[in-house]
């Protein structure tokens, strides 16, 4: 079944000049496998089409089934140099959370909120 990441984990975020850093941590360890698989520093990139303009690079703590991205060229320049306040990395770990992924069915019990 294909679900929302807000579904499956959530976000935490993080900020410096014109770079972002976000944690997405899976809500269960048998979301993880499936996170890992499909959120990819490409695929991450890819949903902010345009928005970040440098390279992302993805960190797994596969202990903390916690994936850790820092997106460079993500802010507009940085919170302070930038018009457009929405890009701070808070927004921007919050965005990701509509990131669809592929869960096998039997999971289903172990989602979390509606589905969107």
């Amino acid at each position: 079944m294909i679900v929302s990441l807000r579904r499956v984990a959530h976000t935490r975020s993080g900020d410096k000049g014109n770079t972002s850093n976000t944690a997405v941590i899976a809500y269960d360890p048998a979301f993880y496998p499936y996170l890992k698989a499909q959120l990819t520093a490409q695929a991450f990139k890819a949903f902010y089409d345009g928005v970040v303009t440098g390279d992302v690079a993805r960190y797994a703590v596969d202990s903390l089934q916690v994936l850790n991205f820092v997106a460079h060229g993500a802010l507009g320049g940085g919170v302070s140099r930038s018009l457009a306040l929405d890009n701070y990395g808070k927004a921007l770990a919050s965005v990701v959370l509509r990131f669809e992924l592929e869960i096998p069915d039997a999971l289903a019990g172990l989602l979390r909120g509606p589905p969107a």
